[in-house]
């Protein structure tokens, strides 16, 4: 069954919480809603939560978490933007880009300059769509037995204007989110 959606943008609202109950409202039974188990890694919770609603059922989530972050002999922080999902009968519906620009909109109020996100290689053009730029170079992250190398395609975007990608080697200073 296809389900139309409504005529009129759902509203993005901050979420209060959002655990494993939230993500199965969204996803289901899916054992790999983001597709990521096969990179091995362990994942930072997010501390801030956007979300949809439709007909009261959570539809759409994103959620944000600022980490420390280097960039050659920069050091600074980022708002990073993970655990985006839709449902699945809903996507392509628009619904991730709202609970993204909504996601971006706060994190433009905060301090970091960038925000940085993991996907994999089939979502760049949403992401791209949406502002955000490919990092060609590769990316470290920490993780529980120490560095490694991220597999997903690293994208960033400015949180403010002028600011550009300083050169030089990534490395995530915490857990990837």
């Amino acid at each position: 069954m296809t389900t139309n959606p409504p005529s009129t943008s759902p509203a993005v609202v901050r979420l209060t919480q959002y655990s494993t109950a939230e993500l199965r409202e969204i996803a289901g039974d899916d054992d790999d809603p983001f597709g990521v188990s096969g990179a091995g890694l362990t994942w930072l919770p997010k501390q801030e939560h956007f979300g949809i609603r439709r007909d009261g059922r959570l539809v759409a989530h994103t959620g944000l978490v600022t980490l420390p972050l280097a960039v050659g002999e920069v050091e600074t922080e980022v708002v990073g933007f993970g655990g985006v999902v839709v449902a699945p009968e809903l996507r392509g519906h628009g619904l991730a880009r709202l609970v993204v620009t909504a996601a971006l909109e706060h994190a433009r109020t905060t301090g970091p300059q960038y925000g940085l996100l993991f996907c994999r290689p089939h979502l760049l053009a949403l992401y791209q769509r949406l502002g955000w730029r490919a990092l060609e170079e590769d990316v470290h992250v920490e993780q529980p037995d120490g560095p490694a190398l991220m597999p997903l395609r690293t994208m960033w975007i400015p949180l403010r204007d002028g600011v550009h990608w300083p050169s030089g080697p990534v490395r995530l200073r915490s857990l990837p989110m």
